[in-house]
């Protein structure tokens, strides 16, 4: 596997930081595979500007970061604004189209998922993180749904578990009615 970068960049308040560590725990625990996460966030505690990076591969990993990404997830407009010029050409661009309204003309396969509406549906908007997780999981399979779902029941507070794992099954459900994989964006 070579190496794959994704960002999920978004507000504070979305889970965007827990996404990319459960995707990371899970690719290490699960997947016996290597992953570096850093993060950025803005001041505020809530609202503000917030990305993280993931890096995952096979081999070891030299670097924490990489100036263009495979896959960027975007859930809102600024965030879309301010990252897509880091998205390689022919990359992946997921967003949330509900807080994400404008996309400009990109090389890149663009994939609308209504990760909030779809989480407001599993019982709580801040799920939105887990329908992006389910999706993404279709997408480049690093680690099984089951593995996945073991690892978010062990990261996410007791309370919270069945909405996160009602949310994660979402995306993983609106991924396979769209047929996609890795395969297919290459």
């Amino acid at each position: 596997m070579r190496p794959l970068s994704v960002r999920i960049s978004g507000f504070g308040g979305q889970g965007i930081i827990l996404a990319a560590v459960i995707l990371g725990t899970a690719a290490v625990k699960k997947g016996n595979l290597y992953a570096v996460q850093t993060q950025s966030f803005g001041s505020e505690a809530r609202g503000g500007e917030c990305q993280t990076e993931l890096i995952i591969s096979d081999k070891s990993i030299n670097s924490p970061t990489t100036r263009y990404k495979d896959i960027l997830i975007c859930l809102f407009q600024s965030a879309l604004e301010k990252y897509l010029n880091t998205l390689k050409k022919k990359g992946i661009l997921i967003v949330d189209p509900k807080l994400v309204t404008k996309i400009p003309s990109v090389d890149a396969n663009i994939y609308k998922v209504p990760a909030t509406e779809m989480a407001i549906e599993s019982g709580n908007r801040i799920a939105a993180n887990m329908v992006i997780l389910g999706f993404l999981q279709k997408l480049i399979k690093v680690v099984s749904e089951d593995d996945l779902r073991k690892i978010i029941t062990s990261m996410v507070p007791k309370k919270f578990i069945d909405i996160n794992l009602k949310a994660f099954n979402a995306g993983v459900q609106f991924a396979k009615d769209l047929d996609i994989t890795m395969e297919d964006t290459e």
